[in-house]
This record gives C-alpha cells, sequence and structure tokens, in this order.
C-alpha cells in the first residue's frame, strides 16, 4: 500500500499562486498513477488533474486547465500541483490520490484511485 501525505495549502489572495506537494511513502510512486481531487463545502468531490506513471500524459478538467500544473518527481517519491491566478471559486480542500495503472494511463475518476491523502486546505480570498 501507498500513503499520501498533502501539503502546501494555504490563504492566498486572488490572482496568487500555491504550489501544493504530495509525498508517498510505502510503495515507489513510480507505479501509480495520480490525480489531484478537490472539495468544496457543500459541493461533491472533483477531479482537477492527473498523471500517468511517466508524467509524460496530463489531464485537467476545464477549470483549472492553463492556470494548474500537475507533476511528478518520482525519486523524490512526490507529486506536485503548481496553482496559478487562483479564483475565489479556487478554494477547497485539495486531496491526492494514487492508483496502480499501466504506464500512460491517466485517471480521472475518483473512484478510479484507492487510495487518498487526508486534504489540504486552500483559501483563495477576492
Amino acid at each position: 500500500q501507498v500513503q499520501l501525505v498533502e501539503s502546501g495549502g494555504g490563504l492566498v489572495q486572488a490572482g496568487g499562486s500555491l504550489r501544493l506537494s504530495c509525498a508517498a511513502s510505502g510503495r515507489t510512486v513510480s507505479k501509480y498513477a495520480m490525480g489531484w481531487f478537490r472539495q468544496a463545502p457543500g459541493k461533491e468531490r472533483e477531479f482537477v488533474a492527473s498523471i500517468s506513471r511517466s508524467g509524460g500524459s496530463t489531464r485537467y478538467a476545464d477549470s483549472v486547465k492553463g492556470r494548474f500544473t500537475i507533476s511528478r518527481d518520482n525519486a523524490a517519491n512526490t507529486v506536485y500541483l503548481q496553482m496559478t491566478s487562483l479564483e475565489p471559486e479556487d478554494t477547497a480542500i485539495y486531496y491526492c490520490a494514487a492508483q496502480q495503472a499501466a504506464s500512460f494511463t491517466v485517471l480521472v475518476r475518483a473512484n478510479s484511485y484507492d487510495y487518498w491523502g487526508q486534504g489540504t486546505q486552500v483559501t483563495v480570498s477576492s
């Protein structure tokens, strides 16, 4: 099994930037497709971005495309989410997820992932 711990959340003004990190332990993250999801108060968990095992394939939600970038450093067992041009609508708890998958697989559905972190709060003020 893999354990995931998110960090890097916080309070930022609209237009600002944050970088979230997801540190994996227990198993090497290179065996897993990874994703970021978020959940705002009163809303369902939604897909944000995902990346294949090697990092060669990525997918983004339309709402973050061009503003967020997902990346991974398999040597450091860490996945990142660089967030720029943040908007109040980006306020949510952000979760990292992992799932063993084939090399080029990119997963966008929450129910495709077996492993989840505890989440990190991102708050964007207007």
